[in-house]
């Protein structure tokens, strides 16, 4: 669903005005959830400290055998990301990477002229290419279409509270494919740097009155206690203002798949493992210091950044995610902050697959029908630019690719 708004500054004013006006006392409730953020991160810091995981872990054997056991499902729940190692073999994860290497090489992709049309980080330098703007080689397919993937997703999509009043919000065991890119980053890149953010949209946070505002619906009305980050209730609702990277599903996780190993200084992933980091964020700019056209930094079709100017306390435990290897997977709520490392310091490629998980609902459905006209065609996935890197190459999937899953995920075929 998309939000169309011509005057982004006036309707952040009225949106203010209006939250200002619903009954909540948003200084008191920024001051008592600040405290209680203040005390998550000095608790995450006496674990670094101490050299305790503060991002959990799982491994796929387990999580087949066993699931997620509740004490599991809180810290996840309260980091707002995990890790599962070995979701993959690790000789298919080097098999795949290969074969990426190779699609890109036949599709001369390097050498094919820049569109220039993705601009949704603005701040990028220019030069050769680590985040790759295809979505249909064969290995992309089979690892979205995976049982081992189908398994891992389901087991999370439950850390959810996936119903609402007695009615289910999405189906944690029915997923959509929603199909990202790749990237491989090279050793010594300081082209790909991305700073903290949140993607899914930024002052749609505000002015949306029929998705995100009842999201926030605790926070507004002065019960920040209630918010529950993974409570699902109206997240299949939420408007987008229409742009390029700018997710339009559900998305329960964001995600990629390790291709090679890498870890702290590889240019990699960072998270702020604070799951309702948001929440104190959409309270900060609700403050009287805030200018009444502004939501501290955050810009339409953009990503929303996490500003120092506005939210350092958060940044204090901005942190790499561990080692990965081959086939391992790390998943973070869409509301968790994260960011790329600047430079990659390491001493092989730092390749991934972005794969999340987008479970199904209406929302998602309706996405399906242009993402598969995508796929059939071979143009970028619709949430991207238009680049068509891989229209008429011969060597992407075709839906002779695809498994029974892989068509019902892609809305191929029908659900059951």
């Amino acid at each position: 669903m998309s939000l169309n708004v011509e005057n982004i500054p006036q309707a952040i004013r009225e949106a203010k005005a209006q939250l200002k006006q619903s009954g909540g006392n948003f200084k008191d409730s920024f001051e008592g959830m600040t405290a209680s953020i203040q005390a998550e991160i000095d608790e995450i810091k006496a674990l670094q400290a101490n050299g305790d995981n503060v991002i959990p872990e799982l491994n796929y054997a387990d999580l087949l055998d066993a699931g997620i056991t509740e004490s599991q499902q809180a810290i996840i729940r309260k980091r707002g990301c995990v890790i599962v190692r070995n979701t993959f073999p690790v000789e298919q994860a080097q098999e795949w990477n290969q074969q990426i290497a190779d699609y890109l090489d036949t599709l001369d992709y390097v050498n094919t002229p820049d569109k220039g049309l993705d601009k949704y980080f603005s701040s990028l330098q220019q030069g050769k290419p680590q985040i790759f703007s295809v979505y249909w080689s064969k290995p992309q397919i089979m690892a979205r279409q995976s049982e081992n993937m189908a398994i891992t997703r389901r087991h999370l999509n439950r850390v959810w509270n996936h119903q609402h009043k007695g009615e289910q919000v999405f189906d944690p065991d029915r997923e959509c494919t929603y199909a990202d890119r790749v990237r491989r980053r090279e050793p010594g890149d300081n082209s790909l740097g991305l700073k903290p953010h949140i993607d899914g949209g930024s002052v749609e946070r505000w002015i949306d009155e029929q998705g995100f505002r009842k999201v926030f619906r605790h926070l507004i009305d002065g019960n920040w206690q209630a918010y529950e980050p993974f409570d699902a209730a109206f997240r299949n609702q939420t408007q987008e203002i229409p742009s390029p990277a700018v997710c339009s599903m559900f998305r329960t996780y964001q995600g990629w798949v390790a291709l090679t190993p890498q870890g702290p200084g590889d240019g990699t992933l960072n998270l702020v493992p604070v799951s309702r980091a948001l929440a104190w964020m959409f309270l900060r700019a609700l403050q009287d210091d805030v200018p009444d056209d502004e939501l501290c930094g955050a810009m339409a079709s953009r990503a929303l950044l996490c500003d120092p100017k506005w939210h350092a306390l958060l940044l204090e435990v901005l942190m790499p995610i561990p080692k990965m290897q081959p086939g391992d997977t790390v998943w973070w709520h869409p509301d968790v902050i994260h960011a790329v490392e600047d430079q990659h310091q390491g001493q092989g490629y730092s390749n991934v697959m972005y794969i999340g998980a987008a479970p199904y609902c209406q929302k998602n459905a309706d996405y399906l029908k242009a993402q598969a006209d995508a796929f059939l065609a071979g143009n970028s996935a619709p949430d991207f630019a238009a680049e068509n890197y891989e229209l008429n190459f011969d060597a992407r999937a075709t839906e002779d690719d695809l498994s029974e899953l892989g068509k019902i995920q892609k809305g191929l075929a029908n659900q059951s």
